[in-house]
Formats: structure tokens, C-alpha cells, sequence
């Protein structure tokens, strides 16, 4: 392995942790911030008054600005399929934490992950040297990564202004879809502006070019779209569904973007890009595991008086007296607790 590649394998492991950690940390925060308001997934932000769920977002962080510095010493194809640990993580604290058990299979698949994650790391390129901001600028306005561009920006609309009110609460794919799509957009605006960092303080500055600031202003707004609508699919759907997921969508995206735009796998012998997909697909698979041997959460009833069967209908009498069934409803065997006090 490469000397820089090796700091910024390192840094990608730290990174996984501390991601993982924060799936679980904003996954309580955002339970417990249910139980006093809106839910995120119906467009409520009262996680954002519960301490949990900001000490998830700044252990987030943390793991965002290690996975940061690693796109400065490594290719995206090394760093990004690194990621899988973190899914690892989150599904062991679940397994502790959520009560979202992990079975025999679901270890066989964090098994995978790691073995999968070893040969990308063996197999990866060398990052390439870029000595300025102008140079990855141009990079960014070559044809192909111009046409990717344009393309994920359309879905995502398309997936923002017409899915995620129709399907967003029944279909994992379209918020997940959101996140990974603008996510392989970040992932290269913050490539940039790590490098234009790394180069500043060697002493060129590059904050006084202008690409600098629009990689900047590209990376926030990605940043905040993803962790609108990451928050929507953490509320909505299981932690140990939405993280191989994400990780498997997201990996797949920044791939394909980092090789379009900074042409990765140039200069590399067909047995070196061989061990690489198949190493991705190892983790791809160990991901299809995980997913596999979870269940989803149950549906959440948000209506605590609604009737529990519709072929149930009760009415009340007047005068305190105790309600009771209608005659022409059909049997009804179940054993019901009401509060007393609501019907006085």
C-alpha cells in the first residue's frame, strides 16, 4: 500500500467508527424527540431541541471531518467502500442498543464487509497529484462529469418534487435515493476543498480563487440536503435497513462520479480494477446480508384512539353511561384498555 493511502486508510477506519456510533446517537434522539412532537419523517424538527440527537450530529461530525482529511491522502474509490465498517458498528449498537437483533447471517454479512473492504485496500490506485484548485476545476467541467451532473441533479429533483410526497413514506429507495445521489456531488466538492486546503498550507493559498468558494457553497448545500432527508429515512424506516442501504446506493454513486471526474482507475492493470469490483461486490453482498436478516420497524400509529380494526365501530352514550358495540358490528374478541378519564 502507498505511504498516503495508508494515512488515509487509517483515517477512514476512525471515520467509520464515529459514523456508525452516530447512526444509533440520532436514532434514540430522534425516538425520544417523537414521543414529545412531530416526527421527523412528517417534516417536524423537534429532534432538534433533544441533547441526543445533537451529540449524535457532533459525533457525525467528527467521523465527517476524519473521512474529510481521507479524501485528501486517498482516491475515492479506497476510501468511500471503507464505509462498510461503519454499517458494521451501527449494527452491533443496535444489536445493544435498539434491541434490533443481529443474527448468525447478519454476522456472516459484517464478515463479508470487512473481508471485501481488506481487498479494495490492497487493490487500490494511487491518488493522483493535483497542484492546484484551477486543475481540479477543470476536471469538473470535462463533458462526461458535466453530463453526470446535470443528470443527478434532475432525479433528485424528480425524487424530491414528485416522489417523496407520493412514496417517501413507503419506499426506502426514494429519501436514501436523495442522500447517495447528492452525497457522490459532496464527496467531490469536499475533495476539492481538501485539497485546497492541503495545498494552502504548504503555501500556495487557493482561497483567493473563486473555483475554491463554489466548491465550498456546492459541498454545504449537499451537506444540509443529505442530512434533511437521511434524518426523514432514519424516522421512517429500521437503522440496520437504511445503513447497508445508504452505504451500498451512496458507494455506488461516488465511485462512479470520482472515476468519471478524476479518473481513477487510469493507468491501473486489468487484475488490480478485477480485484477491486469483486472486492466491492464482496461488500456489496455482505451489505445484501445484513438488510436481509433484519426486520423493518413497525408501522408507527400516530392516531392513539383510532379504532383498532375497521370492521370495529364503538359510540358512546350520553349521561356517563359505558360505551359499547354497536349491534350490527361484528364480533369483536379482543381485550381493549381505554382511559377512563378521556370519556369523562
Amino acid at each position: 500500500m502507498y505511504s498516503s493511502n495508508f494515512i488515509g486508510f487509517i483515517l477512514a477506519v476512525v471515520s467509520s467508527a464515529f459514523i456508525g456510533s452516530s447512526f444509533i446517537i440520532k436514532k434514540k434522539g430522534l425516538q425520544r424527540a417523537s414521543l414529545n412532537g412531530s416526527r421527523a419523517s412528517g417534516g417536524g424538527y423537534g429532534y432538534l431541541l433533544q441533547p441526543l440527537w445533537w451529540l449524535g450530529m457532533v459525533t457525525m461530525i467528527v467521523g465527517e471531518i476524519a473521512n474529510f482529511v481521507a479524501y485528501v491522502y486517498a482516491p475515492a474509490v479506497l476510501v468511500t467502500p471503507l464505509g462498510a465498517l461503519s454499517i458494521i458498528v451501527s449494527a452491533v449498537l443496535a444489536h445493544f442498543m435498539l434491541n434490533e437483533k443481529l443474527q448468525k447471517m447478519g454476522m456472516l454479512g459484517c464478515l463479508l464487509c470487512i473481508v471485501g473492504s481488506t481487498v479494495i485496500v490492497l487493490h487500490a490506485p494511487q491518488e493522483k497529484s493535483l497542484s492546484s484548485v484551477e486543475e481540479i476545476w477543470q476536471l469538473a467541467l470535462q463533458p462526461a462529469f458535466l453530463s453526470y451532473t446535470a443528470s443527478a441533479i434532475a432525479v433528485v429533483f424528480f425524487l424530491i418534487l414528485y416522489c417523496a410526497p407520493r412514496h417517501g413514506q413507503t419506499n426506502i429507495l426514494v429519501y436514501i435515493g436523495i442522500c447517495s445521489i447528492i452525497g457522490s456531488l459532496t464527496v467531490m466538492s469536499i475533495k476539492a476543498i481538501g485539497i485546497a486546503i492541503r495545498l494552502t498550507i504548504e503555501g500556495a493559498d487557493q482561497f483567493v480563487q473563486f473555483q475554491t468558494w463554489i466548491f465550498t457553497m456546492v459541498a454545504i448545500s449537499c451537506i444540509v440536503t443529505q442530512l434533511n432527508y437521511l434524518n426523514m429515512a432514519l424516522d421512517t424506516f429500521n437503522t440496520a435497513v437504511v445503513s447497508p442501504i445508504y452505504y451500498a446506493l451512496f458507494t455506488s454513486f461516488t465511485i462512479l462520479a470520482s472515476a468519471i471526474m478524476f479518473k481513477d482507475y487510469y493507468g491501473q492493470s486489468i487484475s488490480s480494477i478485477a480485484s477491486e469490483l469483486c472486492g466491492f461486490v464482496t461488500v456489496l453482498s455482505g451489505t445484501t446480508v445484513l438488510h436481509s436478516t433484519r426486520e423493518p420497524d413497525p408501522p408507527v400509529n400516530t392516531d392513539l384512539y383510532s379504532p383498532l380494526s375497521p370492521k370495529v365501530s364503538w359510540y358512546i352514550q350520553g349521561n356517563g353511561e359505558p360505551w359499547k358495540q354497536k349491534e350490527d358490528a361484528p364480533p369483536f374478541n379482543l381485550i381493549t384498555v381505554i382511559r377512563q378519564d378521556h370519556f369523562k
